[in-house]
């Protein structure tokens, strides 16, 4: 080819299919390009994450402000950046253990390159939380059982990590105090994770006293009852997932047992009304088997199965079996 002679373009090659498929030249139309993995859209996982920073903050500064002159006071009456500088000792340590959790997530789908969206945290005005946590939406079938289970496990690991220094820190912040007689009193569970930092910090509680919570303690808290929720071994929860790498189809049982724990916890203590309600309606939907992955059958390597054994671990330190209760 002589160099003054143009060059022809290199065409580009388009897929097409069959409308409908397989009906032989019928039809036939171009197939769009695959969608590119991981694009976000920045504008709305921000603005949940401030709307969730202020009803945060705002739950536990009402919280404290209560506390100060009754419930039968209106929170709008006296609040002040002081009493919102009080609310981000809750708002922010929380934020970044559910932050951690998610972005756990996150990481582990773009090493495995399994296309899933940032974090959506949930704003809520409760009184309490301020929040019902956060998801991401994974976009796409796992690849393979080692996928499925870095994926799911890597939350809860990212998430128990982050919770452990805060609530080293909220315990060295909070203090022991006569409970007050003949009233009643809202009593959070104690892990046996809280307990074992308790017992070192404080030694041995007297009864008629409890260990009030400094509002750090009181993410961490949080941060161990979500950590424990997601790893039940229930249908497509973190803990379902886990389960279903490490066993298999025999996981459909586990799941259905778990469902029935649930409910059974719910007649001990009221505070698993909500959880048992959304579980039994996620059994009626997706039921108890989990989406099959191509190497269902082969085995987890050591490595794995002993990560798998961590987690299990961390289910334990963190799971209480009366979350919430008032007692007299």
């Amino acid at each position: 080819m002589s160099d003054d002679q143009p060059l022809e373009p290199v065409p580009v090659p388009i897929v097409y299919r069959s409308v409908p498929p397989g009906w032989g030249d019928g039809v036939w139309i171009p197939v769009p390009p695959p969608r590119r993995r991981f694009q976000h859209r920045w504008g709305r996982h921000l603005l949940l994450f401030v709307l969730t920073f202020f009803t945060t903050t705002f739950a536990q500064a009402f919280l404290i402000f209560w506390g100060t002159l009754g419930t039968g006071t209106n929170p709008f009456l006296g609040f002040n950046a002081d009493v919102f500088r009080e609310g981000l000792w809750y708002s922010l340590p929380l934020l970044t253990i559910l932050s951690a959790h998610e972005f756990g997530h996150y990481f582990a789908c773009r090493y495995h390159r399994v296309d899933a969206t940032l974090p959506f945290f949930i704003p809520a005005p409760l009184p309490l939380t301020g929040t019902l946590g956060a998801v991401i939406r994974i976009r796409e079938a796992f690849p393979s059982k080692r996928a499925l289970f870095d994926i799911g496990v890597a939350g809860p690991i990212a998430g128990f990590v982050a919770l452990v220094p805060f609530l080293v820190w909220g315990m060295s912040m909070s203090e022991v105090a006569r409970i007050p007689a003949g009233s009643e009193t809202l009593y959070f569970g104690e892990p046996l994770l809280w307990k074992i930092f308790e017992r070192l910090h404080f030694g041995t509680i007297p009864d008629g006293y409890d260990t009030m919570l400094h509002p750090t303690g009181f993410a961490a808290w949080w941060g161990m009852l979500a950590t424990a929720l997601n790893l039940l071994p229930f249908g497509q929860l973190d803990g379902g997932h886990i389960a279903y790498a490490a066993l298999g189809r025999r996981a459909s049982w586990i799941s259905a047992a778990t469902l029935l724990l649930v409910v059974l916890l719910n007649f001990g203590s009221s505070s698993w009304t909500f959880f048992a309600l959304m579980l039994v309606l996620m059994a009626l939907i997706f039921g108890f088997r989990h989406p099959r992955v191509p190497d269902e059958d082969e085995p987890l390597d050591p490595v794995r199965r002993a990560v798998a054994i961590f987690a299990a671990v961390i289910f334990i330190l963190c799971f209480t079996p009366v979350p919430i209760s008032i007692i007299d």
